[in-house]
């Protein structure tokens, strides 16, 4: 079983996105068995009192749009102990990268990738919270997934 986190800043916008984006991917391809998929944030910005908050309502708007389902899912932060509990943290851009290693201290393993590696595009994914476009986001999630499952031999 392939063990992936995706991981953003806030675990409300595009790393819940990713996950259940790949989460729909792989059950359509009837693998899900095949995998363990969440998400999780490199601060505790979304994270009150020990409760995180839900996704943000206009990704949650956008993948509605495309039949994918988030419903119950809350902000959670990195953990060090993450590292050996996952195959695979995929991030989405240079900045969640560096918290990220901050966290682990080290990436000895190489598990930190980020999304857009898994396209011809490269380059990070544009954090919807400060440009609005949700749209575009799902489309550069949706290629680093598919790009991801490619790489993985799905």
């Amino acid at each position: 079983m392939k063990k992936i986190m995706f991981v953003c800043h806030g675990n409300i916008c595009r790393s819940p996105m990713a996950e259940f984006i790949l989460k729909d991917m792989v059950k359509k391809r009837g693998i899900e068995n095949e995998f363990f998929i969440s998400s999780s944030a490199t601060s505790t910005e979304e994270i009150w009192g020990g409760r995180g908050n839900p996704v943000y309502p206009p990704a949650k708007a956008e993948l509605k749009k495309h039949g994918i389902s988030c419903e119950g899912k809350t902000a959670v932060q990195l953990k060090k102990e993450d590292y050996e509990k996952y195959d695979m943290f995929i991030c989405m851009d240079s900045m969640n990268r560096r918290n990220i290693l901050r966290i682990f201290g080290s990436d000895n393993d190489e598990k930190v990738r980020k999304l857009m590696t898994f396209t011809s595009r490269g380059g990070d994914v544009d954090d919807p919270w400060y440009s609005g476009d949700f749209a575009t986001t799902y489309r550069d999630i949706y290629d680093g997934c598919e790009g991801l499952l490619y790489e993985l031999g799905w």
